[in-house]
């Protein structure tokens, strides 16, 4: 049986803040990249979309022209899966992490914004670019798949911004759209995170898109990279007012997204069959690796309604992060970048039924 014990073995290359760094797994397994199975990013495992594949290969011809500096055919693309918005509400980014920077620029300019915790780092990194005035508001984790912000203690008006995240990252739970709004109504500006909400399969009662013509103060980030297994092209949108989106277009640089990711967004937007065959595969099968990792001794995985599940360990997940590579070439994600959470919680990426049963069993082993 593995000893338990805290190593770090390669100090050339620090330890990841975000999952998917297949190059440090890779040095700590001493393997090969490609033989690194990766549950620490949460990617969709049935994609890329072949309708991403084909559209890129068709429109490389195109690399040789700069795109529209407008985006006005990919502003129509995404609006349309957001009826009735029309183009002038959405804005193409490199990623959804691009949008975040101006979304937080945008909060720093109000006296006070509430952060809800643990949370994605690239938050706290971002508004620190801007030197704003952060409040940090811990929720409890539990057993219920819904967060109520009603417990928590804030205090909204009009000079302060809301950050959040929709289903929540780490802990994948969903929030009730009647507990936002009245947030809307107060905050000067709430910005909402829904890299993860199309995982859920439509109406997505819980998206506060429809929302976005009621409420000026209200911004929407969304991810494709996701859900189309697409982070190597970085593409996300934003939805807010039209004139918000026109002052972060005046403060970016130019050409953002670029030719190829502006086809495979047209193409896999269109993609029902796609869409369809995710929505199908993700419910039984997440409910399948939750109940499995419940069975293992010493862990406690919590439920939620995105395409990963977050696990509470009673070893140190350190040495279990090392062990599984080490031993299987297995990658989880640490939760060491959520202070709150530290080194008994781990992450896992929902992926295929066989992926998911090599790693019940090899924490089985390691855990027996």
């Amino acid at each position: 049986m593995p000893k338990e014990t805290v190593n770090n073995y390669h100090p050339a290359l620090t330890k990841p803040v975000h999952g998917g760094n297949l190059a440090w797994a890779a040095t700590v397994a001493g393997c090969p990249i490609s033989a690194i199975l990766d549950f620490s990013a949460s990617i969709n495992p049935l994609g890329p979309p072949d309708s991403a594949i084909q559209a890129i290969q068709t429109n490389i011809s195109k690399l040789r022209a700069y795109p529209d500096p407008n985006y006005q055919e990919l502003k129509k693309a995404f609006s349309l899966t957001h009826p009735p918005l029309t183009s002038e509400w959405v804005l193409p980014g490199n990623g959804a992490a691009e949008l975040l920077t101006w979304a937080a620029l945008d909060l720093s300019r109000l006296e006070m914004i509430y952060l809800l915790t643990p949370v994605f780092g690239d938050y706290k990194r971002a508004l620190k670019t801007f030197t704003a005035n952060v409040v940090e508001c811990p929720l409890t984790i539990g057993e219920s798949k819904l967060i109520r912000l009603q417990e928590l203690q804030i205090e909204a008006d009009t000079n302060k911004g809301l950050l959040l995240n929709n289903p929540h990252n780490p802990t994948g739970m969903l929030m009730e759209l009647e507990t936002i709004v009245p947030y809307l109504e107060k905050f000067g500006l709430v910005v909402v995170d829904e890299a993860f909400m199309d995982f859920l399969p439509p109406p997505q009662p819980q998206s506060l898109v429809p929302l976005v013509s009621k409420f000026k103060n209200l911004v929407i980030l969304r991810s494709l990279t996701k859900f189309y297994s697409l982070p190597g092209l970085r593409l996300g949108y934003a939805i807010s007012h039209p004139e918000r989106l026109r002052e972060w277009e005046k403060w970016r640089d130019p050409w953002p997204v670029n030719t190829l990711a502006i086809a495979a967004a047209q193409a896999i937007l269109k993609d029902k069959v796609f869409q369809e065959q995710t929505w199908n595969w993700l419910g039984d099968t997440r409910s399948q690796l939750y109940h499995d990792l419940g069975e293992l001794t010493g862990l406690q995985p919590w439920p939620g309604a995105a395409n990963f599940l977050l696990v509470h360990s009673q070893k140190s997940v350190d040495w279990l992060q090392t062990t599984l590579l080490k031993e299987y070439r297995i990658l989880i994600r640490d939760c060491l970048s959520f202070p709150e959470l530290g080194d008994r919680y781990f992450r896992v990426a929902v992926r295929t039924q066989e992926d998911n049963q090599k790693l019940v069993d090899a924490l089985g082993e390691i855990l027996n």
